[in-house]
């Protein structure tokens, strides 16, 4: 079983920064990829960005150019780091591991509010 931990989110201010934590532990085997998603009240869960095992990485158009993925050697914490945060950005952010055997883990989530 994989756990994913996630940290760091909080009130921030617009314009402000923030960086988020994904920790995994447990039976980790085969990454295929790690993402983060944010799912605001009354919408619906979307992607926010993502990072291959290659490295290789995408974003949502609404975030490119502020945002940036990544994680550490050992593959097992991701990070994504939130700059020029607007109130649209504001809500729970999760992150997800999928496998190569078609494995899907999710966080708990963390809040993310920025303030006009």
């Amino acid at each position: 079983q994989v756990q994913l931990v996630e940290s760091g989110g909080g009130l921030v201010q617009a314009g402000g920064s923030l960086r988020l934590s994904c920790a995994a532990s447990g039976r980790i085997f085969s990454i295929n990829d790690m993402g983060w998603h944010r799912q605001a009240p009354g919408k619906q869960r979307e992607l926010v960005a993502r990072i291959f095992s290659d490295g290789s990485t995408n974003y949502a158009d609404s975030v490119k150019g502020r945002f940036t993925i990544s994680r550490d050697n050992a593959k097992t914490t991701m990070y994504l780091q939130m700059s020029s945060l607007k109130p649209e950005d504001t809500g729970v952010y999760y992150c997800s591991m999928n496998t190569v055997l078609l494995l899907n883990y999710w966080g708990q989530g963390t809040q993310v509010t920025v303030s006009s």
